[in-house]
């Protein structure tokens, strides 16, 4: 086996090698790699949307187009890069942040990311067959029920197959983390990116199955005539609505608190000093995922609740502000005379809290109900919630992005650059958004493809659209960042940044294969901390002797279930047309998936054992004797 895991292989091999990995860091990388293409492929749809809206009556893209490109831009943000991205950071750093060699269901781990990735791959094919969705990322059904051609029955099947591997994900994280932990590490020991990993997957597991069945409603609803959602046959537009918002506003929260993990991280390590406030910090994590399912129809005042829903929600709305300004004082008196050492991390952080605080700010004005019929469906709305996500959710993926390199690829990335990115970006962002209040505030609706020269609109949508193309220069130049990296010395040591904290600092990079060669002993929060003023050389204290690791097996069958899957959507996608040939496409793709399951159910995989002689062997040949080489 050393000889395997370290020895360098050919392309066919480590492509067979990523096809059929169930290691939680390979998988990490895989994650963070498709949601950076889907990402750039969004953040292109958004510059189009932006150069259409650079000046009044411009014909740059069509009405059609613009739909489709506003549909796909939202949804690709939010369920195929966003999440993908934050999946990234959490299969890469959870399993070493609790001292654990792996995730608790390798195999699933695995089957989560096909599923993520075809169903993505899946909705982006609409593109080339006969058009994207149009109904913008919420699809709302008035609007879905009666779009033409196809372009919706992709939504529907891409997200169910994508948010299957979601809900799998999700699932295992609470598995991993709940039964994972190395001996003395408590609840009120873990770092906090665990602990809202944990309340995000929980979150992912109430939130996600009210989004299945409403894009199940939806399906049968355009394959079968079926009329959930259609008022004239006694059905419901409004119920999708509900549906769609009782996961949609959770949504944000399994977004948004991974950032908050992220920046938990990051601000204690470059202020060099303990997270302030930690117990009430894991108590407001918890309170805001509780929350966060009691406020959906703040999204929806406009629709005639009545004033005794929009009061409870108003107030419900409110209330989750309270959580989050707790953790906002955290952070700052986290920095509040701590020893700050400025690096790309910590000025994303630093530039992170007041872009999100604004966000926050108008999300209360939003929940005062008269004030929300002014702004509903405003361009203050767009304002609003891109500082809620680009400021919160994009700028924590991207300082994580520089302070996670070293751990998740042995490199670093460029310091310098690393600063002309971030203030190209973060100025690209606050000119883009900030001035979008006032467009919503003059009046201007959104999704509107253009608008007339005379309304006082034209200065404005300049200026944000140049502020989009800065944004686009800046992701380009992370990319850059990214490649050059590879050409760049590895960095073969623990603890990269020199004050980390918690129990993923205390590996040597590269990582093993097996992440901890004996598992570590918690002794207290921040535990790598702990041992480094102790003056423990190896990082950390061992909780059993040098032995035999098991390990688990790659297997290409989650790869294959996937296409399953994939395949039996083209049958339904062209059902109701041509019933001769999608029936049969349906039985053979749910075949293969259900074939696979039943092949797995039979066979025993029971993984394989690392020996002391070669867990040696290889600590040797990664670190060289007495040190890295």
């Amino acid at each position: 086996m050393s000889s395997v895991a370290i020895g360098k292989k050919g392309f066919g091999a480590t492509l067979w090698d990523y096809l059929t990995t169930v290691d939680h860091k390979k998988l990490g990388n895989m994650y963070f790699f498709a949601g950076l293409l889907f990402f750039a492929i969004a953040g292109f749809e958004a510059l189009l949307m932006r150069i259409q809206l650079m000046v009044p009556n411009n014909d740059f893209v069509s009405a059609g187009l613009f739909n489709e490109l506003l549909t796909m831009h939202g949804t690709t943000m939010l369920f195929l890069a966003a999440t993908p991205l934050l999946f990234g950071f959490m299969n890469a750093v959870v399993p070493l942040q609790i001292g654990a060699r792996d995730v608790a269901f390798p195999f699933l781990n695995s089957l989560g990311f096909w599923l993520f990735f075809l169903g993505a791959v899946f909705l982006h094919l609409s593109f080339f067959m006969g058009g994207a969705p149009n109904a913008g990322w919420t699809s709302y059904a008035s609007l879905s029920l009666y779009s033409p051609g196809h372009g919706i029955d992709f939504y529907v099947l891409g997200l169910q197959i994508s948010g299957a591997g979601t809900l799998i994900s999700g699932i295992n994280f609470i598995v991993t983390i709940i039964t994972m932990r190395a001996p003395g590490m408590t609840f009120m020991r873990m770092p906090l990116f665990t602990w809202t990993t944990l309340l995000s997957s929980a979150l992912i597991l109430f939130a996600f199955p009210p989004l299945t069945v409403g894009l199940f409603f939806m399906l049968v609803d355009r394959m079968f005539g079926a009329n959930f959602f259609d008022h004239t046959m006694g059905g419901n537009t409004i119920i999708w609505e509900h549906l769609f918002w009782i996961f949609g506003h959770p949504e944000v929260y399994i977004l948004v608190l991974p950032a908050f993990g992220l920046f938990s991280e990051i601000i204690p390590v470059f202020a060099r000093k303990r997270l302030f406030g930690y117990s009430s910090m894991v108590f407001a994590t918890i309170l805001i995922g509780f929350l966060g399912f009691m406020v959906w129809a703040h999204h929806m005042f406009t629709t005639g609740l009545g004033p005794t829903a929009n009061a409870i929600f108003a107030v419900a709305t409110m209330a989750i502000g309270v959580p989050t300004g707790m953790k906002v004082f955290n952070w700052i008196l986290t920095i509040w005379g701590g020893s700050v050492k400025v690096t790309v991390p910590m000025i994303y952080a630093l530039g992170f809290i007041p872009s999100f605080v604004a966000g926050g700010v108008t999300g209360v004005m939003q929940a005062t109900a008269p004030l929300d019929y002014q702004l509903h469906d405003s361009y203050f709305i767009v304002a609003h919630f891109h500082y809620v996500i680009v400021g919160g959710i994009v700028t924590a993926i991207f300082g994580a992005t520089h302070f996670y390199w070293p751990i998740m690829f042995n490199r670093v990335l460029n310091e310098k650059l690393g600063f002309v990115v971030f203030w190209v970006f973060f100025i690209g962002f606050h000119l883009t958004f900030f001035i979008q209040h006032f467009l919503g505030l003059m009046g201007m609706p959104r999704r509107v493809f253009t608008y007339q020269a005379d309304q006082g609109w034209d200065l404005y949508n300049f200026i944000s659209s140049i502020g989009a193309i800065m944004m686009g220069i800046g992701v380009l130049l992370l990319v850059l960042n990214m490649l050059l990296s590879i050409k760049g010395k590895p960095v073969n040591q623990r603890d990269y940044w020199g004050d980390g904290r918690s129990l993923e600092w205390a590996i040597k990079t590269p990582v093993p294969f097996y992440n901890f060669k004996q598992t570590p002993l918690v002794r207290g929060y921040d535990p790598y901390w702990i041992e480094k003023h102790e003056g423990n050389k190896e990082g950390m204290t061992y909780a059993e002797p040098l032995g035999d690791i098991h390990m688990p097996n790659g297997s290409i069958l989650p790869l294959i279930m996937s296409i399953g899957l994939f395949i039996a959507a083209f049958g339904a996608l062209y059902h109701p047309d041509d019933v001769s040939w999608s029936v049969p496409v349906i039985i053979i793709g749910l075949g293969i998936t259900v074939g696979c399951m039943i092949l797995r159910s039979f066979k025993d995989d029971l993984g394989f054992h690392v020996h002391k002689e070669e867990i040696i062997a290889i600590e040797e040949d990664l670190y060289g004797k007495g040190g890295n080489k």
